[in-house]
């Protein structure tokens, strides 16, 4: 048996731990630079406001509905994510971090347990410990564990906690489940199986097996196979390495000169460099991309990006940075107003295997302990606390002009309470 446990309308969640003034009230949550919707509380979805919608169309309801809005306050939310992981590793030794407010949780050998009663302690103990309320799905397999926690986030009556556990259960969880939300199965495989009649994902499992395999490949087959209780996926309980690093932003205010952007574009293969290290690996190549906002019809348009091969493979931020501003220059051009650029980490190896560059000299050790020394201070201090001079003073970051405290992660925003 495996868990999932998800949290409900995560940012919102966040947002009101330490705001208990908000019990009440509609929440949302805006997404980079304070564009669209990406995080409401159920208050809010009963005023039928959309996900994704942007902002500047529902000012109307937010002023009507007295809707509190934030912006996305990452640190705080990450932080409150680390709460929730720590908190249900407890409960099981195999565990697997989904995102960032999912967590798969291995229950095998929990069989002896009441797993409704032990799933029932699983939500209460995390909202207890974080203030975050979790639904929980119980299933044989992790695509089944996904729709019973679908199933314990839409109907009440489950308490938070839905165990499919039987074939009855898994039967009728398949007839009630259309085959689009079905974990795996994208919008165009929907399609596709709907020509073939299947609306449900009872219907997709009554598909021959052989049809399945030919149409829709292995990944198609082990969904298919799942759906019946047959566990094909397995925990990945030691996190992969991530074989791609991208670190983008869109920019409060348009960027017109070289400067500005090549001190952004700075500051982000800086955190690529980090991201790097902290997985003990380091790029072969990077990519860097400009762009201009393509949503304004009456400016000019362009897009660019530029692939550029690092001599020797590395995670210095100092190496990163200075291919990343070559690369920029060659794209670059003046008589735009770029809203959007990011730097991409195209190719990725173990540290332990980087081969040298007889024609590429450079002092690597003196970089490695440079960039032990500075993580070990962000790390200790704060992000930036630290950074290389070329990503300046950040004029490039996004706007986030309702962005709450970081009441975990910043000193100066944790709670002053005054006695007598």
């Amino acid at each position: 048996m495996v868990g999932l446990c998800d949290c409900n309308n995560f940012y919102t969640s966040c947002e009101r731990v330490f705001r208990p003034d908000l019990a009440n009230r509609p929440v949302i949550v805006l997404s980079n630079n304070d564009g669209c919707v990406v995080s409401r509380c159920k208050l809010t979805k009963a005023l039928g406001i959309k996900m994704a919608v942007p902002f500047y169309q529902i000012q109307d309801l937010v002023k009507k509905h007295n809707i509190a809005v934030f912006s996305s306050n990452y640190e705080l939310y990450a932080d409150m994510s680390s709460r929730v992981m720590t908190t249900l590793s407890y409960f099981s030794p195999d565990t697997e971090i989904y995102s960032i407010d999912e967590m798969f949780i291995g229950l095998s050998g929990f069989e002896h347990l009441n797993l409704k009663e032990y799933g029932t302690k699983i939500v209460q103990t995390v909202q207890r410990n974080t203030g975050i309320p979790t639904c929980l799905g119980v299933a044989p397999t992790k695509t089944l564990a996904k729709l019973a926690n679908h199933f314990a986030k839409k109907y009440s009556g489950y308490r938070r906690v839905c165990l499919i556990d039987t074939p009855e259960k898994i039967e009728k969880a398949l007839k009630l489940t259309e085959i689009a939300d079905v974990w795996g199965i994208g919008y165009q495989l929907s399609e596709k199986l709907k020509k073939q009649g299947v609306r449900t994902a009872y219907d997709f499992t009554q598909l021959p097996k052989g049809w399945v395999r030919k149409n829709m490949t292995v990944v198609g087959e082990r969904t298919w196979r799942e759906l019946q209780g047959e566990s094909c996926i397995s925990l990945e309980t030691v996190q992969p390495d991530k074989k791609q690093i991208i670190t983008s932003r869109s920019f409060g205010l348009p960027i017109t000169e070289l400067s500005d952007m090549s001190a952004a574009v700075a500051g982000y293969a800086g955190q690529c460099a980090y991201k790097l290290r902290s997985q003990k690996s380091a790029a072969v190549s990077l990519m860097v991309y400009v762009m201009t906002n393509f949503f304004k019809k009456d400016k000019p348009q362009y897009y660019n990006s530029k692939l550029v091969k690092l001599p020797v493979p590395t995670s210095s931020t100092i190496e990163l940075v200075k291919f990343a501003r070559l690369g920029l220059e060659q794209i670059f051009r003046t008589g735009y107003s770029y809203k959007k650029a990011g730097v991409i980490i195209t190719e990725i190896v173990n540290e332990a295997g980087i081969q040298g560059n007889i024609f590429y000299q450079t002092d690597t050790k003196k970089h490695d302990r440079l960039m032990k020394a500075v993580d070990g201070l962000n790390n200790s201090y704060g992000r930036d606390t630290v950074r290389i001079a070329a990503a300046g003073c950040g004029k490039y970051e996004m706007r986030r002009n309702m962005l709450s405290p970081r009441y975990t992660t910043n000193l100066e925003d944790v709670f002053h309470v005054k006695s007598g």
